[in-house]
């Protein structure tokens, strides 16, 4: 299966690669690099978002 280089867009076969789902080493290295240096965030949720959530049944609920 033949799939785009995330890092360059280049054609990449998938399976049997090494450094799937990239086609090299390089584009590899220069993503984990981004992470690393923080170029990349995984967004977090805001206070406003995180309080709108209903708890599960039976869990975190006071006793009286």
């Amino acid at each position: 299966m033949i799939v785009k280089c995330p890092r360059c867009g280049k054609d990449a076969e998938f399976s049997g690669n090494q450094f799937r789902p990239f086609c090299s080493e390089r584009c590899k290295q220069i993503d984990l690099g981004n992470w690393i240096s923080g170029n990349y965030k995984i967004p977090e949720k805001s206070k406003d978002e995180s309080e709108d959530e209903t708890p599960l049944s039976g869990k975190n609920e006071d006793k009286e």
